[in-house]
């Protein structure tokens, strides 16, 4: 809302304050500047609190604002004196304002760095977290302002506010004065701040999501008057599946007679219907959607599917009625499944609720599946039922213009009917909060994803979010930092998802194979050793074996301690007659389950060749049913892990049969070798990362000992100037150096050489030996062009060197050369540190020279890294061998490159300006390393959206 003419002039309107937020029980709410307009508003808001409210507010009876109170509360310059309102369909629900006062507690202007803080919310919205969001905003408006404390005073019997003021995290100090509680909060975020703004923020997202999978009744809007078309199949398909609450037709050109539809109540709008709709599923013409969301929102509609195409997918134009729709929709306190959704699905008993497209409703289970493509989510929908596998919920966000994966996870987090997350994703419109919250849920249950667009470098049609430069390799590597499971196609998601949902996690990775067909078990050997698992010798039960057999071979390789999973080959085997006997597959799938039953719990796998009706019967036997519990040992849960909260949520219950025994777990089965030992390969990966991640690395305390952040704030301030130019600017080599040299990174110094006499009296300088460099891009780094000579050890060697240097490759003036002393030799590498506006900073770390650069042999980490990202940074990459002493040459010192890697992610966390670095070459010797070159980039900081107050994106 932009101000009216008469706002004051001279300081304007604040538009990026405005936010969309998700209250505590997960509507949404618009957050805004009040303005000058906003007088009739105010007074009818105030009209409806209670006395009570008032009088907390006020201190004292407080029936009506006065009209000098409502110019006050109207009129604010934005720095001194600021007002915001939160807003539901454009009412107020509740306001709070700061004065900026002087020591006095008098009104102030800057520098008085402290304000009078106080809050009025409308009853009828008290304990949605309405005061706590408003906090959070209105201090950061306040830090924008130079204000850093705020000074509340509230009475004793007030406890509603006292409580908001002392679960906010900030460092506060409380007196009792004139008989009132005086608060004084230092707004200076710090880390239980966050972690409090975060746990509210992942409650409200998944109740928002709960809202919309687990809906008391649901509205189809657009519900065709004959069989046929979206919005009557989608009634067909609620009804189907059995959804247990209250379903409606709804469609404005029904009959006035027609009454039923379908065997449900139809009507013409939603006012017709005498109760409250919690889910509206909207399937008109995209024309018709802001009349159909108007009626929704009016008649307090809790959330929408919006079915209807016809936007971002068609252009820019299409794109701004999204925008509006998402607009509209918010407005109402609504959130937005869609457009261009294909439905959602809850499998749950109390629920059954099929909301989608999809003909028939999935089994129930124990995997959540999010998906931004209708056409994806029909395959594996399609996919899990052929293989038996049951869902817990299904949603498929078409053009996800609100809800998105990030929300997915946060419910994925708590659902305890949830134990996998398989999510398929075209765009991150947030890949920074994706990787916390990803990191969060991986600690308690896996995440599988699979990335489509990867190498567009541009998002799908209908995707209207911010496009990331980050290239696809450093993506996986971050999803692989944070737990994340990331594979490469919609069926290894599957062939993942199933091994995780029915098994526990392995111990290790060693694995026994077993079967009737010597041939397919060399085929599975072979398959681990290529994934890095650590395969017993195959076990041949030969052809002849019986399912007894194999069911005292899966029951002695389960009760090996040696051995951590199970892969059990099978192939039509020979009866008595001699001939192969295809149909007694479930008779193998009882005496496996009977083996796995009765044994200590490990994964197992079956790999199989035209057993006919064995993928079935091994499904079949718990599609529906909790797993085992998983062994506590491989499912620690990471106590202070960064993103991951101090404990997990309950577990879900375990279900038994009559006789009290659990349910055998659902053991997967897969058509070819490779892919079984894949997604075991992927589920050892996990589990060992949620071992690790039970104990996080730290950040070394000689790093606090050893840095000097004020001298190097101080020295970024004076390098960017006053004004800094929002391009940024690259620092020279004598600057970098300096930077540099206050965290603890010495850079060897180079002397310009525009000449053989200034060379020479460099290096006289420096002493020999030395080398000459050129520094001109198109050479920099490039030994193999000619651009470096080494071991100069005299004045007749570095005078032959510079002649044969410009008679080769050009001028001094072009060359740039420079002289260096020699470093003790070793490894060269590279260390780099970069900014990416969406994902954050980012650490990597390869071996120089051109191999690696063409085959992409970079690791990459998140900023801020640990001691153990830093030993897994510099051992993740192939080459990685180089560096321990392959074929006999010398290992290098490890632990001085993990400190450098360690003293390079404090300094870009330290100071985002720094948006760039490059160590090249860091020559790592036996003992010791030297960085050579250093090239540094600094920029006026992008901004942290992950530090800011809770807000929805609007794309």
């Amino acid at each position: 809302m932009e101000p009216s003419p008469e706002q004051s002039p001279h300081h304007a309107y604040p538009d990026h304050w405005e936010a969309d937020v998700v209250l505590r029980d997960g509507g949404t709410a618009r957050i805004r500047p009040i303005t000058t307009d906003d007088a009739e508003r105010l007074v009818s808001f105030y009209e409806q609190v209670s006395d009570e409210s008032k009088y907390y507010r006020f201190f004292a009876p407080y029936p009506r604002l006065s009209d000098r109170d409502v110019h006050r509360f109207t009129h604010h310059d934005y720095v001194d004196r600021v007002g915001l309102a939160v807003t539901i369909g454009g009412e107020f629900i509740g306001t709070v304002r700061y004065d900026r006062i002087n020591d006095q507690g008098r009104p102030a202007s800057a520098p008085a760095d402290e304000a009078e803080v106080a809050f009025l919310v409308q009853d009828a919205h008290q304990g949605r977290g309405v005061a706590s969001a408003l906090l959070e905003h209105i201090a950061a408006v306040a830090r924008e302002r130079g204000i850093r404390r705020f000074a509340a005073e509230v009475l004793p019997a007030n406890n509603k506010m006292i409580k908001v003021f002392r679960d906010a995290g900030y460092t506060q100090r409380r007196s009792f004065e004139d008989g009132s509680v005086h608060l004084t909060l230092d707004l200076e975020p710090t880390e239980k701040s966050l972690a409090v703004q975060r746990g509210r923020e992942q409650r409200a997202e998944a109740r928002s999501v709960q809202r919309l999978l687990a809906p008391g009744s649901v509205a189809v809007i657009g519900t065709g008057r004959t069989p046929g078309g979206v919005g009557r199949t989608v009634l067909r398909n609620l009804l189907a599946a059995g959804f247990t609450g209250r379903t409606y037709a709804v469609n404005r050109a029904f009959d006035e007679g027609l009454t039923t539809l379908d065997g449900v109540p139809a009507h013409r709008s939603l006012g017709e219907i005498d109760e409250q709709v919690d889910l509206a599923v909207i399937a008109v013409p995209a024309h018709r959607v802001p009349e159909a969301v108007a009626d929704c929102g009016e008649h307090g509609v809790q959330g929408l599917v919006v079915l209807s195409a016809g936007y971002a997918e068609r252009g820019s134009a299409g794109r701004e009625l999204q925008r509006e729709l998402v607009r509209q929709a918010r407005s109402y306190g609504m959130r937005i499944i869609g457009p261009n959704a294909f439905g959602i699905i809850n499998t749950a008993e109390s629920v059954r609720l099929n909301a989608s497209l999809a003909p028939e409703s999935p089994a129930r289970g124990r995997i959540g599946l999010f998906t931004q493509s209708g056409a994806i989510g029909i395959a594996l929908l399609s996919g899990l039922h052929r293989r038996g596998a049951g869902l817990s919920s299904f949603i498929s966000a078409g053009n996800r213009a609100d809800v998105s994966g990030n929300d997915f996870l946060q419910y994925s987090f708590e659902d305890q009917d949830t134990d996998v997350a398989l999510l398929y994703l075209e765009s991150l419109g947030n890949p920074r909060k994706f990787t916390r919250l990803a990191r969060r849920t991986a600690a308690v249950k896996p995440v599988v994803v699979v990335k489509g667009a990867r190498h567009s470098g541009t998002n799908p049609p209908g995707h209207a979010v911010p496009v990331s430069r980050i290239p696809d390799a450093t993506v996986s590597a971050l999803m692989r930092q944070a737990g994340v499971i990331r594979v490469d196609t919609v069926t290894e998601m599957v062939d993942a998802g199933l091994l995780l949902a029915g098994q526990p996690l392995p111990a290790g990775p060693r694995v026994a194979i077993l079967g009737n067909s010597e041939s397919l078990g060399l085929l599975t050997y072979d398959a681990c050793l290529a994934e890095g698992l650590r395969p017993r010798p195959p076990i041949d039960l030969t052809t002849a074996a019986s399912p007894q057999d194999f069911k005292d071979a899966l029951a002695e390789a389960l009760a090996d301690g040696t051995c951590d999973a199970v892969i059990v080959t099978a192939i039509p085997w020979v009866g008595e007659n001699g001939e192969a006997e295809t149909g007694d597959g479930e008779v193998l799938a009882a005496a496996l389950h009977g083996a796995a039953a009765g044994s200590p719990a490990k994964p197992v796998a079956v790999v199989h060749v035209e057993i006919g009706g064995l993928a079935e019967a091994l499904a079949a036997a718990s599609s529906t049913a909790a797993p085992r519990t998983r062994p506590t040992t491989l499912a620690a849960q990471p106590s202070g892990t960064s993103g991951a909260p101090a404990a997990a949520p309950p577990a879900a219950p375990t279900e038994v049969d009559a006789e009290g025994t659990e349910p055998p777990g659902r053991i997967p089965a897969y058509p070819a070798a490779e892919r079984a030992v894949r997604a075991l390969a992927e589920a050892v990966k996990y589990a060992q990362w949620r071992r690790q991640a039970a104990t996080p690395g730290k950040v070394p305390e000689f790093l606090d000992e050893t840095t000097d952040e004020p001298g190097a704030a101080a020295l970024i301030d004076t390098l960017l100037g006053a004004t800094p130019d929002p391009r940024g600017r690259p620092l020279t080599h004598d600057e970098a150096r300096e930077l540099l040299g206050r965290y603890g990174i010495p850079v060897r110094p180079t002397l310009p050489a525009p000449d053989p006499e200034t060379a020479v009296a460099a290096a006289a300088r420096l002493g020999y030996p030395v080398a000459l460099k050129t520094t001109a891009p198109h050479l920099r780094h490039r030994a193999d062009l000619g651009g470096v000579r080494l071991d100069l050890a005299d004045e007749d060697a570095l005078r032959r060197a510079y002649g044969e240097f410009t008679d080769l490759l050009g001028k001094p003036a072009e060359l740039l050369p420079v002289v260096q002393s020699m470093a003790p030799r070793g490894v060269d590498t590279v260390v780099r540190a970069s900014i990416d506006a969406a994902a954050g900073a980012i650490l990597s770390f390869g071996l120089a020279g051109a191999p690696s650069e063409l085959l992409g042999d970079t690791a990459h980490r998140l900023v801020p890294a640990t001691d153990r990202d830093a030993a897994e940074l510099i051992r993740s990459i192939k080459a990685a061998p180089v560096l321990f002493g392959w074929r006999g040459s010398a290992p290098v010192d490890t632990p001085a490159l993990e400190e450098l890697l360690l003293r390079l992610s404090r300094l870009v966390d330290d100071h985002p300006e720094v948006v760039s670095v490059a160590l090249e070459p860091v020559v790592v010797a036996p003992q010791g390393l030297t960085v050579l070159g250093a090239s540094v980039r600094l920029a006026p900081p992008p901004p942290r959206g992950d530090l800011g107050p809770r807000r929805l994106p609007n794309y």
